[in-house]
């Protein structure tokens, strides 16, 4: 069973970075694939990239390719999304997740973990 606590969420200027952490609990962090999706409000739960479990392997949602990256730590049971030239459309609570996809999924049905949530705020 895997734990996930996301944090690194706040209130940025349109243009500007944030970067977004997903720690992780458990010694087989490094057997799962990674996910990021956003939800805003009154819309449905959205895939934003997603990372294999070695890190080889990635993948985004074409509203942010290019402007973000997912990356992983293994040794450190950690996640990351870097978030640059950040939109007001980027605006939306992220979560991390965790799935045993040998192939990262795009839907969250793909995976069995979750994290809390933490909220991204992009002004304009």
């Amino acid at each position: 069973q895997v734990q996930l606590v996301e944090s690194g969420g706040g209130l940025v200027q349109a243009g500007g970075s944030l970067r977004l952490s997903c720690a992780a609990s458990g010694r087989t962090f490094s057997s799962y694939a990674m996910g990021w999706f956003r939800q805003a409000p009154g819309k449905e739960r959205e895939f934003v990239a997603s990372i294999s479990w070695g890190g080889g392997s990635t993948y985004y949602s074409d509203s942010v390719k290019g402007r973000f990256t997912i990356s992983r730590d293994n040794a450190k049971n950690a996640a990351y999304l870097q978030m640059n030239s950040l939109k007001p459309e980027d605006t939306a609570v992220y979560y991390c997740a965790a799935g045993t996809r040998t192939v990262p999924a795009r839907s969250p049905l793909g995976y069995e973990y979750w994290g809390q949530g933490t909220q991204v705020t992009v002004s304009s």
